[in-house]
């Protein structure tokens, strides 16, 4: 075990969860925009000889980001803005949908014949896991997950999305919870760490299915973003495409490791990726550094070529937004409105479907802020502002944990 690799300031709890995940890990790091999660804090990286942290990888297996640069520009858009917004509402399935509801769904993919099916257990919750899949691939669920239209510094217009592996990941990470506890598949199992040798059955199986949650997320975000960018009349100039919550076979100082991401990029020298700000800040498109000064390069191997994945929350969902019964009654109210997150988001000229208070600007922290604390490690590409912010409404909930 080395010394963790901590980017930023952190709450007492963040680290001390960071501090329990190392000592069990070879090597690990916590980015900028860390904050407490279940074992293993978001924002952390961890590297294993032989074994792969099913919490680690979390329940929304491969979530992640995509932003696709079209070859239209802000003035082109500008005057339909409102339009296109209520056409993306309507053409792509957020939160309750629990289907993907266009003509074109993407139900007849190959990753749908892929074997590794065949590593679920029994036929009977196969079939229930494939059909559930089949049917939501493309949909993008609740919470924090979004499609964006934004205009970079030359005035470029990209779509963004993020999103998970839905109901397919999840039932994938709780089965192996269970598995891996002596307990049977569906069984309910307490979310506690779960370590599983990946020469073993059980671990080569998760590793299987993971990778084909991997696909899926894949298959589901690029689907999303280019049905988005036929629905602004534009074409595909560049796409840029990374999950945040999985594992990948890796090499870092001429040692092989199993490295488990959760609400962290990967940023080797020259790669890409897309961070989000929160509904009404800037994004922004990213690589990692290809500095040559050997100080830099060893920041990036002690961070274990990883950035952040977004501006990072410093307030709970239910702080931000209280708690209700499901016939709406308050039973303790939030410190931010839904007032309050509109006035923001008017103030940064973002047209605003859907979305929570609990999503609001003001429970994240500023990007620029969460960049700056990850150092030279990453090379801001461009930055990207917001148009137009859809997502799912806030009394909506996902459909993935049924």
């Amino acid at each position: 075990m080395t010394e963790p690799q901590v980017f930023g300031s952190h709450e007492p709890k963040t680290l001390e969860q960071l501090r329990d995940v190392a000592s069990r890990a070879a090597r690990t790091a916590l980015m900028a925009d860390g904050h407490l999660g279940y074992v293993m804090p978001i924002g952390g990286v961890a590297a294993y000889p032989k074994q792969v942290s099913v919490v680690g990888v979390g329940f929304d297996i491969a979530c992640g980001n995509a932003a696709i640069r079209t070859d239209l520009t802000r003035p082109q858009i500008a005057p339909h803005l409102t339009e296109l917004a209520d056409g993306i509402q309507q053409a792509i399935s957020f939160g309750i949908g629990r289907r993907n509801r266009a003509d074109d769904a993407p139900t007849d993919d190959p990753l749908f014949d892929d074997p590794a099916w065949e590593a679920v257990p029994s036929k009977h919750e196969r079939d229930r896991l494939r059909a559930k899949a089949r049917d939501q691939l493309g949909t993008v669920g609740s919470g924090n997950h979004y499609v964006d239209v934004f205009a970079d510094e030359a005035e470029r217009v990209w779509v963004g999305v993020h999103f998970g592996s839905r109901g397919f990941g999840y039932g994938v990470a709780h089965g192996f919870l269970a598995l891996g506890q002596n307990r049977a598949w569906g069984e309910r199992a307490p979310e506690r760490e779960t370590l599983l040798d990946v020469t073993s059955p059980v671990g080569d199986a998760y590793w299987q299915l993971m990778s084909l949650a991997g696909r899926y997320a894949y298959a589901g975000r690029e689907w999303v973003a280019r049905k988005v960018v036929e629905l602004l009349g534009g074409r595909e100039q560049e796409l840029v495409h990374n999950h945040h919550n999985f594992a990948w076979r890796e090499e870092h100082g001429g040692e092989r490791f199993y490295v488990v991401r959760k609400g962290a990029t990967p940023a080797f020298p020259g790669q890409k990726g897309f961070v989000g700000g929160s509904m009404g800040d800037d994004a922004v498109i990213v690589q990692g550094a290809t500095s040559s000064d050997p100080a830099v390069r060893e920041l990036q191997a002690r961070a274990l070529y990883s950035t952040v994945h977004g501006a990072g929350r410093v307030m709970s969902r239910t702080a931000a937004a209280g708690q209700r019964t499901r016939k709406g009654k308050v039973l303790k109210p939030g410190a931010i409105s839904r007032e309050m997150m509109l006035e923001w988001v008017k103030q940064k000229g973002v047209i605003l479907r859907g979305g929570g208070a609990d999503e609001s600007p003001h429970v994240y922290r500023r990007l620029p802020d969460v960049l700056a604390a990850q150092g030279p490690t990453v090379e801001v590409l461009h930055v990207l502002h917001p148009l137009i912010v859809v997502m799912a409404g806030a009394e909506e909930f996902d459909p993935y944990k049924d």
